[in-house]
């Protein structure tokens, strides 16, 4: 996949026609992979480099604030510094103004038509625990089960509580234990009774099923808006 730096826009020479053919290749490319439902990790991608140029135009006060954490000490120095050097031409700013401007709105378009796939994906999952639930639901397991197949991909997750700007949000990990094909004879609850046997660090863990009729990409799709899913979830059912 095509891909562009993090400055890319103010990168080399500055002509918002040279810039607008490099961000048009970039997305033409992300949409290929929206077109075949793949979100991940061009959605994420697309939000970093919309993120980052928003971040510039606003100001070199607010670098510090408003670039995403990917960005390292020196590389926040250098747009400083680029910035700095900038502003004191009009006509390359004007030019590197109409760069971002555009970019930041055909970006975001991009970014709906991304944004609509994972509410599509979203609004065709259901989440349901899989026998009694414990007390504690930070860790566990759960099922991810796609279209008419009986393939049951297990996952292993866990919670953990990160602070960011004075709010707090939860985030999980997750490990791929296997995949079990489900029948009438081997039921959720049968998988999760073959997994308190074999794997017995775990040995009253929450368990939870998550469904959809439809098939999606599992890695690039599936997975990570089921993920996401489940944490809103358990949250929500944990307050």
């Amino acid at each position: 996949m095509k891909t562009l730096s993090q400055t890319w826009f103010a990168d080399g020479y500055i002509d918002f026609e040279l810039k607008k053919y490099t961000l048009l290749a970039y997305l033409q490319e992300v949409n290929k992979y929206f077109t075949a439902n793949k979100l991940y990790p061009q959605l994420a991608d697309v939000i970093f480099h919309y993120n980052n140029i928003i971040a510039f135009r606003e100001n070199k006060k607010y670098l510090q604030e408003h670039f995403p954490k990917k960005l390292t000490g020196v590389q926040l120095q250098q747009l400083q510094v680029l910035y700095e050097n900038m502003i004191e031409d009009d006509d390359l700013m004007a030019e590197l103004e109409d760069i971002i401007n555009y970019s930041a709105s055909t970006m975001q378009r991009t970014i709906t038509s991304g944004s609509e796939i994972y509410e599509f994906v979203e609004n065709k999952l259901t989440i349901e625990p899989v026998g009694i639930m414990p007390l504690e639901n930070n860790e566990g397991y759960f099922f991810l089960c796609e279209g008419k197949t009986k393939n049951t991909w297990v996952y292993q997750y866990r919670l953990s509580m990160f602070e960011k700007h004075d709010a707090k949000y939860r985030s999980i990990k997750t490990e791929f234990i296997d995949v079990w094909q489900r029948s009438y004879a081997n039921t959720y609850q049968n998988i999760k009774a073959a997994l308190l046997k074999n794997k017995t660090e775990l040995p009253n863990p929450a368990v939870y099923a998550v469904e959809t009729d439809m098939s999606f990409p599992i890695e690039e799709t599936l997975l990570p808006v089921a993920k996401r899913c489940l944490v809103r979830y358990i949250t929500t059912y944990s307050a």
